[in-house]
């Protein structure tokens, strides 16, 4: 007999366990049917509450990436503008090797 009662015991234990128990709204269907403007602004605001934390969270994961990006191309940037640099120091060597060789006649 104590077997079956602990048994039973545990069976209820268990499915409270598993039960969870329902969350109370902060306003009831009576209080909303009296007010329904109050009731409308609590979700307004936990709406607008839900978009503007969303909102950071997405900008501030864009500005991540963004940033990530931005140093990629600051480090093409560097290296273009260096092969540019030595570009421009050979054409300048090769157009003063050809102002000589023109003045010393040896090209036309």
């Amino acid at each position: 007999m104590k077997n079956q009662n602990q048994n039973k015991q545990i069976v209820k234990n268990k499915t409270i366990k598993e039960m969870p128990t329902p969350i109370k709204p902060p306003i009831s269907f009576k209080e909303f049917s009296k007010d329904p403007v109050k009731g409308l602004l609590f979700i307004v605001i936990i709406a607008v509450g839900y978009l503007y934390i969303d909102g950071k969270l997405n900008y501030t994961s864009q500005i991540d990436t963004q940033g990530k990006k931005i140093e990629l191309l600051e480090t093409k940037v560097d290296n273009l503008s260096n092969q540019l640099r030595r570009s421009d120091s050979a054409l300048a060597a090769a157009v003063s090797k050809i102002g000589v060789l023109q003045e010393l006649g040896k090209i036309k």
